[in-house]
């Protein structure tokens, strides 16, 4: 096989940008009446692998229902899009993405792949391993954040934007307005998007999900707690703090915490920050939307989308192609 072409990475983003992030994030949100954390910061070597684990346990049935959905319709997206250049938001380590790539591939429209992570290491080694597998496929990585980079994005040719895995779930509603919003405005009129949502479902089944048997997505919660005192020199004690989720039927979402056991003062060093929490209080670690078809059509609608096709797995995942209108 050929080694394929070198592929191209550019660079937005940096690891001292990340950490400025991450200052400001643990800064406001340790600050704020009702604390919070972004879930952006699970992601360290430790968490990525927690998260791994966490997708082939029997009750997250998110990454399995969209793979399904993947396979069995990826030839169908490949045709009605004809996109000759597929951009990928928040790519990861592009595992999901060959499924696409492969159905590309295989009607012969695909010339260039577009992965975007924050992680310059994972998205580097990602981009090397698909340019040696696609020997054909131009693979232009760009390193940076979905929220501020968008229109980094390179343009020409027909593109599809995907933006899987449920990511959009973890915005709220007006945080997911500006983001499809802007998402619109960089994209051309031949251009689609191809995302992944949850669906609304039985409330056992959805806390099963983010609580699982094994404790795997408790370690997974408690390890941001590591980063931060890792960071930004804290003396977060994980044990004190307990995994904890919820349905916020209102805001139809799932909610993720980690509750203090015991009053406690937490040092922040880095920050010069002590942060006390109450017996009882909690400190919130993500979100996770949950949609119905009619919801997903809306909110795409009013960013300027219009639904072409939606495809839904028996476990109450959906995939939506949709497109441009002006």
């Amino acid at each position: 096989m050929s080694s394929g072409r070198a592929p191209t990475l550019d660079v937005h983003i940096t690891g001292d940008d990340l950490r400025r992030a991450l200052r400001h994030d643990v800064e406001v949100g340790l600050a704020a009446e009702a604390k919070w954390l972004s879930p952006v910061w699970f992601y360290d070597a430790r968490g990525s692998q927690l998260f791994d684990d966490i997708t082939r346990l029997p009750e997250y049935y998110l990454t399995r229902a969209e793979r399904r959905l993947l396979e069995s319709h990826a030839k169908e997206i490949a045709q009605r899009s004809g996109a000759d250049t597929l951009i990928e938001l928040g790519a990861g380590t592009c595992d999901k993405t060959r499924v696409l790539l492969d159905a590309f591939e295989a009607q012969g429209t695909l010339r260039r792949y577009v992965p975007l992570d924050v992680s310059e290491a994972t998205l580097a080694a990602a981009a090397c391993d698909l340019a040696g597998e696609y020997p054909d496929l131009l693979v232009h990585a760009v390193v940076g954040d979905f929220h501020r980079h968008i229109d980094r994005m390179p343009g020409g040719g027909r593109r599809l934007v995907a933006f899987l895995g449920s990511t959009i779930g973890n915005l709220d509603l007006l945080e997911r307005s500006r983001f499809l919003f802007d998402l619109d405005c960089t994209m051309g009129s031949d251009d689609s998007l191809l995302m992944g949502t949850d669906v609304v479902k039985d409330v056992d089944r959805l806390l099963s999900a983010y609580d699982d048997a094994a404790g795997v997505t408790a370690e997974f919660n408690r390890n941001v707690l590591q980063v931060i005192n890792r960071e930004l020199d804290a003396d977060f004690e994980p044990d004190r703090f307990t995994h904890v989720v919820r349905w916020d039927a209102e805001n139809a979402h799932m909610e993720m915490g980690l509750r203090s056991s015991v009053d406690q003062v937490v040092a922040v060093r880095a920050l010069d920050l002590e942060v006390a929490f109450a017996a009882g209080e909690t400190l919130r670690t993500e979100i996770s939307a949950k949609f119905t078809r009619e919801q997903v059509a809306r909110e795409l609608f009013d960013a300027g989308f219009v639904v072409d096709a939606t495809w839904e797995d028996h476990e109450g995942f959906l995939l939506t192609l949709a497109s441009p209108y002006c």
